[in-house]
């Protein structure tokens, strides 16, 4: 686990995603004191959404690129010809 000095801020996806899985699986666990499981569950908390903005920015990007793509087929006519 990254240390929880890591600013989650600063983690990649798969750095993020790879720790909440195991908090997850220490939470199943169930050995950890009140006080551990509160703060390990606030941890996966803020790693859940790291990784939601992870995917949201990773969908904008398709969103843009896919955007980009179908722009210049728009501006011509279906029949491949420019339209005026």
């Amino acid at each position: 686990m990254t240390s929880p000095a890591t600013a989650i801020s600063e983690l990649s996806y798969e750095q993020a995603r790879d720790e909440l899985i195991r908090v997850v699986n220490e939470l199943e666990q169930g050995s950890s004191t009140l006080e551990q499981s509160l703060s390990l569950w606030e941890r996966g908390e803020a790693l859940a959404r790291r990784c939601e903005e992870w995917l949201i920015g990773a969908k904008a990007r398709l969103d843009a690129a896919r955007l980009a793509a179908t722009a210049p087929a728009a501006a011509d006519g279906a029949d491949g010809t420019s339209a005026k």
